[in-house]
């Protein structure tokens, strides 16, 4: 469930009224995603040919001063050739509204589906796909901190607290234990750029093994380059249970990337500790949600200790099967 804001059809279509769109003919809530209200609309369009757009209203999780960071990103990598969603802008040019309340996106629709169990071809398109928008990022000068870094993972960890063995026993001290190894190990000196930060494969969209579109921006921000390509890896390797490790999609995404734009020797050699960092990510805001969400709410709690296999694993990987190098 991902509509938390209801708008009435009558508003929505009063809100179109404000942009060459044409009327509204149907609007459908979207149930994919947690963060935002969704709505697919189906308009006439200027010319009666019939046109798709995105209807985004924006919640709590979302802070309404990030998003020029984000318009500014999309349309940055969109004239850059990068398949992106870009923002909409009414006939006085103002991109961002107000709507049931709610900060309020009329945005691009893209074709495409979301595939749940990449092939190695799309995972390699993937990898691709990432490669090509690092290179388009660049010469990008806006910048957006990174809340959910080292800092933001200790905080998470602090407020989870003895919680965490309510998940599993001993949880506590495992993410005690990887958050000093990071402290000791993190790598500062990579090349820094922004990031999409959230690369699952539900935000690319993809025709076979063809991507039509990457969205859901809304965590990108300016952090290690290379760290993007560990999270890419660690929700696109994995079963979803986190059980199972698939290395021909390992290989696959580290072909694609390294053919669109490649790693550094000390990246590459960073990379085992980056996933490492990806995989306690995930699993502290996991964590987090799991603990703090009631079990009867609407919104499907995932598991954190899908993320805790994953950690496992890197934590015990040989560095140099992880990208098929």
């Amino acid at each position: 469930m991902a509509v938390y804001t209801h708008v009435p059809a009558e508003e929505i279509a009063a809100f179109l009224t404000r942009y060459d769109a044409g009327r509204l003919v149907s609007a459908k809530g979207i149930a994919e995603g947690v963060e935002n209200s969704n709505y697919l609309l189906e308009t006439t369009g200027v010319d009666g040919s019939g046109h798709r757009y995105i209807l985004t209203l924006y919640e709590k999780r979302v802070d309404e001063a990030d998003l020029p960071f984000f318009m500014d990103l999309l349309d940055h990598l969109g004239a850059r050739g990068c398949l992106v969603p870009r923002f909409i802008a009414d006939r006085e040019g103002s991109r961002l509204q107000q709507l049931s309340g709610r900060p309020a996106c009329l945005i691009e629709f893209l074709t495409g589906i979301s595939v749940t169990e990449p092939t190695p071809g799309q995972a390699r398109a993937a990898g691709v796909a990432l490669g090509e928008l690092h290179k388009a990022a660049q010469g990008f000068a806006g910048e957006r901190r990174n809340a959910l870094d080292i800092a933001g993972w200790h905080d998470l960890a602090a407020k989870c607290g003895d919680d965490f063995d309510q998940i599993q026993p001993g949880l506590a001290a495992r993410v005690a234990a990887e958050l000093a190894f990071l402290d000791a190990h993190w790598p500062a000196d990579l090349p820094r750029s922004v990031i999409h930060a959230d690369l699952f494969p539900d935000n690319v969209l993809m025709l076979g093994e063809e991507v039509t579109g990457l969205i859901d921006f809304y965590f990108s921000c300016t952090d290690i380059r290379a760290y993007d390509l560990a999270v890419t890896h660690s929700a696109w390797c994995f079963s979803n249970d986190g059980a199972t490790w698939y290395d021909a999609r390992g290989a696959a995404i580290g072909a694609g990337y390294m053919e669109a734009h490649g790693l550094s020797e000390a990246e590459h050699a960073a990379f085992p500790i980056l996933c490492r960092g990806a995989a306690l990510r995930f699993l502290l805001t996991r964590a987090y949600d799991w603990i703090n969400t009631p079990a009867d709410a609407l919104v499907t709690r995932k598991d954190p200790l899908a993320y805790l296999r994953r950690l496992d694993f890197y934590a015990s990987a040989d560095p140099s099967a992880l990208l098929g190098q």
